[in-house]
């Protein structure tokens, strides 16, 4: 059987747990040679283990997403190797503390938007030109649903998504003229880590699993998907576009 996203390559951040590791898995799965990022070590190698397991391939990049520099780094070899990007998935982020935003540290904050923001950005800027060569570059960033919403105690979180959301849209905005598009998928509930320490006392059997949600995304990192600058909400297996 043929495989959806053969010959693609594809790099995804946050890569060795959770969400980010069901989507590099899922992406091997459908063909796609996945670059993978992460600060664990040990996790990427699992990870690529199970992609090789799995008659897939991998390139690993241990990298902590707060390293700027080596982000600006990532365009060249990959330039140098593949000449394009297919698929950039900015899977990974942070929750840093919820609290009161008089008690949340200034340090706090500023990882909050390093990670979630920052990086993203980064990210933009070293890439753009190699998602630009794919015949079909596909970007695809992992929002949440706090960025619509004034939950007290969730403030810089919330900030920090609601910033990304703008960041991916305006630059959606910017490549609506070529090949390549930029979307955002909000995942919802899923049983990850992340959100055992936003709902400790959650029972996670009752929540969507991370396999679930790379299921249902891989479809917008296909050719034939053409969204642009939409924010897609995981409901029940499915995709629906936000309004």
């Amino acid at each position: 059987m043929a495989k959806s996203l053969a010959g693609r390559i594809a790099l995804v951040t946050g890569a060795s747990r959770g969400i980010g590791r069901a989507i590099a898995l899922r992406l091997a799965r459908e063909g796609a040679h996945v670059i993978a990022t992460a600060r664990t070590v040990g996790g990427l190698e699992e990870l690529d283990d199970e992609i090789q397991a799995a008659g897939g391939s991998a390139t690993l990049v241990p990298l902590d997403i707060k390293d700027f520099a080596g982000i600006d780094r990532l365009g060249t070899p990959i330039a140098e190797r593949w000449g394009k990007l297919d698929i950039l998935i900015g899977n990974a982020g942070i929750l840093g503390s919820l609290t009161p935003l008089q008690h949340l540290k200034p340090e706090t904050f500023d990882d909050l938007m390093a990670v979630n923001v920052t990086a993203n950005y980064r990210l933009i800027r070293s890439l753009e030109p190699l998602i630009k060569a794919s015949d079909a570059g596909r970007a695809i960033f992992l929002t949440s649903g706090a960025a619509n919403k004034a939950h007290a105690y969730w403030g810089g979180y919330a900030a920090s998504k609601a910033a990304l959301e703008m960041l991916v849209r305006t630059w959606a905005a910017e490549l609506a003229t070529t090949n390549a598009t930029a979307n955002l998928l909000n995942p919802g509930p899923v049983a990850t880590r992340m959100r055992r320490q936003a709902m400790p006392g959650e029972d996670q059997a009752t929540l969507p699993t991370p396999e679930q949600v790379a299921n249902a995304m891989i479809s917008l990192c296909a050719p034939d998907e053409t969204s642009n600058g939409a924010v897609f909400d995981f409901n029940d297996g499915t995709l629906t576009p936000r309004t």
